[in-house]
């Protein structure tokens, strides 16, 4: 299982390997705020919990607001993992049917590659609209596409456990980990 990193005012910043967490919390520059329980790490005289999530003891300045390039991953996370003109996820696609990107505008049309132009579309309708607009394929695109939060976005495409998906909601809100199991928000200490 891998570790949550909070920047020292609680924000969310990065997921770890349990390893680099450990060590943090040993060099004194993380405290531990959730372990597992089930899992330890070993020293020559001591046992030490699995971080599960971590604070930086100081703040660490993050870039804000950068674009995020349109990638499959991405887009899909955007889309909910479901096909925008039949609406079915990729849990009810056939054997040879995946999930595609799809531009709204096709390439040949003029159309580009930005998260207003593309879909996220099963193999099958996007084989049907093939470089037709989706009216002229008698399709229908429910939500006009736009850039979505990146957020959200960061958070939608990571695993988070419950207990990681607690901290991430207290500062980005209730939609920021839209796929993880609601639980109840923490205080935040200090």
């Amino acid at each position: 299982m891998s570790c949550l990193a909070l920047n020292a005012s609680y924000e969310p910043l990065v997921i770890v390997p349990p390893r680099r967490a450990i060590r943090l919390v040993l060099d004194r520059k993380a405290e531990l705020l959730e372990a597992e329980t089930d899992r330890f790490f070993r020293t020559v005289s001591v046992y030490h919990p699995s971080p599960e999530v971590i604070r930086l003891v100081r703040y660490v300045h993050v870039p804000r607001r950068y674009r995020r390039q349109v990638t499959n991953t991405f887009l899909f996370a955007r889309d909910g993992y479901a096909c925008q003109y039949c609406r079915r996820d990729r849990g009810e696609l056939g054997g040879r049917e995946f999930l595609t990107r799809d531009h709204v505008v096709p390439v040949s049309r003029g159309g580009v590659t930005s998260w207003s132009n593309v879909v996220t579309a099963c193999s099958t309708c996007n084989h049907r609209k093939g470089g037709r607009l989706p009216q002229e394929a008698g399709m229908i695109v429910p939500v006009q596409p736009t850039e979505p939060n990146h957020v959200q976005l960061v958070w939608a495409v990571r695993r988070v456990t419950p207990t990681q998906a607690k901290y991430i909601r207290i500062f980005f809100g209730d939609d920021a980990v839209p796929l993880a199991a609601r639980a109840p928000s923490p205080a935040p200490r200090g």
